[in-house]
């Protein structure tokens, strides 16, 4: 990700519409406003703002002029956060951007647990924490690319598996990982 399409993503709102169109697929700025409790034209506009940078596109052939539909754009992206901390054009930008996604990954454990789910979908899921690692930032670096490595290898599986089983459900993987000063570092 550049520092236009940073600039262009860091709004809260913006961020929330993202998140919605790429986890529910297309919707409208009334469905969108409806979901997320905000005005239709307020979110009329951010989404031609996220489509503007290349976030989100019309969906053709679905709607009418005064109904719009979109969905977000299938394409990975990365964000190295070194690319913008010196970059005082950019700073506040990155700085929403890594608020806004916290709080949403938050959110969603938070969601997860508050809601109602049979013993076979609570005991799949996962919330832990290993304190007990000592690692270089190599070592971290290195474990972290295993992880994805993991995840990407099933997502493939799923892509290609093609229909997925009835009992499938979609599932959000959260990954947290980072170095803690010591005590007499703080």
């Amino acid at each position: 990700m550049d520092a236009r399409s940073l600039r262009g993503l860091a709004h809260p709102l913006r961020m929330r519409i993202l998140d919605l169109l790429t986890l529910d697929g297309p919707d409208t700025a009334t469905g969108l406003g409806r979901r997320l409790g905000e005005n239709t034209g307020t979110v009329s506009w951010h989404l031609r703002h996220l489509a503007d940078h290349g976030f989100i596109e019309e969906e053709t052939g679905r709607g009418t002029r005064r109904e719009r539909w979109w969905r977000a754009v299938r394409v990975s992206r990365r964000l190295d956060t070194n690319d913008f901390r010196d970059d005082p054009d950019s700073r506040g930008a990155l700085s929403v951007y890594l608020h806004e996604t916290v709080h949403r990954d938050f959110d969603q454990v938070t969601g997860y647990l508050a809601e109602d789910w049979g013993p076979e979908w609570r005991d799949a899921g996962t919330l832990s924490r290993w304190a007990d690692l000592r690692l270089t930032s190599e070592q971290l670096a290195s474990m972290n690319a295993e992880l994805e490595v993991v995840v990407l290898r099933h997502r493939e599986a799923a892509a290609r598996g093609g229909a997925a089983p009835e009992e499938a459900r979609p599932v959000i993987v959260q990954l947290q990982s980072f170095p803690r000063k010591e005590r007499d570092e703080r």
